[in-house]
């Protein structure tokens, strides 16, 4: 039977071109356990066929590495299962060069009939994408049916990678959009296509596995977790979140994504790699550092950890790889008898804006502006989507573009009868009845304009607001908190002045924040301003009003904006405070850079619940002190991460 989801996974890539000869000569079965064991990896996934469309194992199929030295996968799997090493398997799907060269007509089209892909030319290097409508997934079922008669219970589980489409319009599209009765020419119909394609695909495979065993992982990658995934996931076991940071995701993407992504299942790995830079590139080391705070943010959030490598052509690991992920995996076993069992804690959520986005990015600029705001007020959030169940937070924030149903609010305004709060910004939530500001459909008459605030600024100051707001009027009982100060004029090419923007001529009785009971509206779209623009007196904002609102949040403390507060709970009512505090740094033109885990010094917690503490894994007890039904803790100086974990005490 296949182990269950294990902590410390390699995912280890296997893209290896026909132009390299003697492909697996130098594998060795001890050394390959040895190296892994060595590292404390427990769980390696191994490959079946790669991007080039190559198999690694004996095959009925043509495309078995020409140059492949031996059976190497099926020697790959019983060196580690003898080692209790689990090894779920890896097939691409939505990239394969054999069969993009021998089955043009499975290859995807955009509206202009041309191959869609990376490379811009046939002469570039480059995956061709493949049509999830063609008979090409027939293919990738027959050969994952064959994987599972070739190995039986040895097959531990699946991962299948490239799962996305981006044109949809070959000719087997076509006949989709015809049958479906849908227009081709119409981008919503085709985004509709191209998430149908996708769950066919998904559902289809899933089964054949299920078919040939009811047991094993089964996941289905698309390089992010998104609010597609929650009507496909009955076909998962799980959820692992890509996210290399310097390989083009940023250190922005994980902590939002893995907040989404232990809502739809909270069996989830982080994958990060141990590459510089991306996939693909050899002999590319990141710093310690850099990679320890990549898996501790993982176990951090309630999740497990993947670290991605490649396997160079021979089949011998590479030292190097293995010392540095060792040092880390070591720190991440010591923590598993206080992760083994961990869920992520959250009493705030935010709606994830990619429900109501339809570009398709992975990094949505109200998403973003949410978790960057959250994180430095260190406060615990989830970001979910509209079938969540809202009634475990005491918070919910629709950021910018939420702009609901009639069901959708119905269900908002049903948490706030039950006793929750919200804050809304943008035009999200103009249709909620227990809104706090009543919409006029139009927008504010000026861009960039000012907010000002007795409450919270200096009198007679005021803050730049980048991003056009919209325009609102008080309902009865609510509380203006700011209002908006007005430009001399709009810029233009007719009149400007100074190099950016117009300044602040007169204030008006315009509301820019209002309150109404447990409900507080934003006039503008706070979050993607502060995504787009940075600048903290924004995020000041928001984090005022949230202590309007929860005045008595899980934690509150006196470190640095950069530090990360992160709680999970266990089974037996302990709760485990991570603390993280790794700055990346903009080095060169690109990359953001951790190299050095960041001293904290003189840091005081300040935790709902009365609680005893000692720091873990060593054990050593913490002073807390207990008032009111909070409890009070210094934390010795430590650098880059420290875990707490807190028992139940009485006062």
């Amino acid at each position: 039977m296949a182990s269950p989801l294990r902590f410390r996974q390699v995912h280890l890539d296997f893209h290896t071109s026909e132009h390299i000869p003697d492909v697996g000569a130098e594998f060795d079965a001890e050394h390959f356990v040895a190296t892994l064991r060595r590292a404390s990896v427990d769980s390696v996934t191994l490959f079946s066929r790669c991007h080039h469309g190559w198999i690694y194992h004996d095959t009925k199929f043509p495309n078995r590495h020409p140059n492949l030295t031996r059976n190497l996968l099926a020697e790959q799997i019983r060196a580690c299962h003898a080692a209790d090493i689990r090894c779920p398997i890896y097939i691409t799907v939505g990239w394969d060069e054999y069969a993009a060269r021998t089955h043009p007509e499975w290859l995807e089209l955009d509206e202009t009939g041309r191959h869609c892909g990376p490379a811009p030319s046939p002469l570039q290097p480059g995956w061709r994408n493949l049509d999830f409508a063609s008979e090409y997934i027939d293919y990738v079922i027959a050969q994952t049916e064959e994987v599972c008669d070739l190995f039986g219970d040895e097959v531990d589980g699946f991962f299948f990678d490239i799962i996305f489409q981006r044109g949809v319009h070959s000719e087997a599209c076509l006949a989709r959009f015809r049958k479906e009765g849908w227009d081709p020419t119409d981008a919503t119909a085709q985004q509709r296509m191209r998430d149908l394609l996708v769950y066919e695909c998904v559902s289809r495979i899933e089964s054949a596995v299920r078919a040939k065993q009811s047991y094993g992982t089964v996941f289905f990658n698309g390089g992010h977790v998104g609010p597609a995934f929650r009507k496909m996931l009955a076909h998962y076991t799980h959820l692992e979140v890509e996210s290399l940071p310097t390989g083009g995701w940023g250190y922005s993407h994980f902590p939002m994504t893995a907040r989404y992504s232990r809502t739809l299942n909270p069996q989830f790995l982080g994958m990060t790699g141990k590459f510089s830079e991306s996939w693909g590139h050899f002999n590319s080391y990141k710093p310690q550092a850099a990679l320890d705070f990549e898996c501790l943010s993982a176990v951090a959030l309630g999740g497990r950890c993947s670290v991605g490598d490649q396997l160079p052509p021979g089949g011998r690991l590479d030292e190097m790889t293995y010392d540095l992920i060792g040092r880390t995996y070591a720190r991440i076993a010591a923590l598993e008898p206080w992760t083994e069992s961990a869920v992520g804690f959250a009493e705030i959520a935010v709606v994830n804006a990619e429900q109501f986005n339809t570009s398709q990015a992975r990094m949505d600029p109200r998403n973003v502006g949410a978790t960057r705001m959250l994180l430095e007020g260190h406060h615990q959030f989830d970001l979910i989507d509209t079938e969540a169940d809202y009634s475990h937070y005491r918070l919910l924030i629709l950021p910018d573009v939420i702009e609901l149903s009639d069901e959708q609010a119905d269900k908002v305004d049903a948490y706030l009868v039950a006793g929750g709060c919200v804050i809304t910004s943008g035009s999200s939530g103009r249709n909620l009845t227990h809104r706090a500001a009543e919409f006029t459909g139009e927008s504010l008459p000026y861009s960039p304009d000012y907010l000002h605030s007795d409450w919270l600024l200096r009198e007679d100051s005021a803050i730049v607001m980048y991003e056009r707001g919209e325009e609102i009027r008080p309902r009865a009982g609510a509380e203006v908190l700011a209002t908006v100060t007005e430009p001399y004029f709009n810029r233009s090419y007719a009149r400007f002045v100074s190099h950016a923007h117009t300044p602040p001529a007169h204030r008006t009785d315009q509301p820019a924040l209002v309150q109404r009971d447990r409900v507080i509206t934003f006039a503008h779209p706070i979050f993607t301003t502060y995504a787009i623009h940075s600048m903290t007196h924004h995020r000041d904002l928001v984090l005022a009003a949230i202590r309007r609102l929860l005045p008595d949040p899980a934690v509150r403390s006196n470190g640095p904006r950069s530090l990360q507060i992160l709680l999970t709970d266990l089974p037996d009512a302990r709760r485990v405070v991570h603390l993280l505090h790794y700055v990346p740094e903009r080095r060169g033109l690109h990359l953001d850079i951790v190299e050095d885990p960041m001293p904290v010094v003189g840091l005081n917690l300040d935790l709902a619940g009365s609680w005893s503490a000692r720091s873990v894994p060593d054990g050593s007890p913490l002073a807390a002190t207990l008032r009111d039904g909070r409890t009070a803790i210094e934390v010795p100086t430590f650098a880059g991460y420290q875990a707490i974990e807190l028992s139940p005490a009485t006062e």
